[in-house]
């Protein structure tokens, strides 16, 4: 899930090398029902994403409102929250730091201050750090590292300015993360 920041991007990553739980245990086989396999699903996604029950369930069912496939409208519409775009820009190093700095005020959405991390991103909107916020440490060290971890196709970033712009909604192939959204839709389903 990469919740470690910069060290899953190496070799010393923890899910990479022991795929399995602690303990004397940890690598018994467990079955899980389909049900368990849907729950673990959205379990994992919106631990992912840092969200609430109630936040996760609003986002599907304006995803089951929408046009288009469910699953993938329900991942748009969570990677084009502010907190995920300064992380995806790389402006934050986690996305539980990105929620922290857009919450303390640090970004600015097409030239106005916005403190919601939940805060929806349109195509074509600029996501800027606040010129008193640019010589704010951690931003400083995220920007550093932003090569290493790359920023997605439907992103643009100018590291010199600090500014960020939505070039269009992602696809489902510029999502690298393994979720397979179709289970969350079976599951909200029932």
């Amino acid at each position: 899930m990469y919740l470690k920041g910069d060290r899953c991007y190496t070799d010393k990553c923890a899910i990479e090398r022991r795929p399995y739980p602690p303990g004397q245990h940890g690598q018994g086989r467990v079955k899980f029902s389909n049900y368990g396999v849907q729950l673990r699903e959205k379990q994992k996604v919106k631990r992912m994403y840092g969200l609430l029950e109630s936040q996760f369930r609003g986002y599907f069912h304006t995803a089951a409102a929408g046009k288009g496939k469910t699953g993938e409208t329900l991942l748009q519409l969570l990677e084009l929250r502010l907190d995920n775009v300064v992380f995806r820009l790389g402006f934050a190093d986690t996305r539980a730091e990105a929620r922290q700095l857009v919450r303390h005020g640090h970004f600015t959405v097409n030239g106005k201050r916005v403190n919601i991390p939940s805060f929806s991103i349109k195509p074509g909107s600029t996501v800027e750090v606040l010129e008193k916020s640019k010589k704010v440490l951690r931003i400083q060290e995220a920007v550093e590292t932003v090569d290493r971890r790359g920023v997605p196709q439907w992103l643009e970033v100018d590291k010199k300015a600090l500014k960020g712009t939505v070039k269009t909604n992602p696809n489902r192939e510029d999502l690298t993360v393994d979720i397979q959204e179709q289970l969350i839709v079976e599951l909200y389903s029932k």
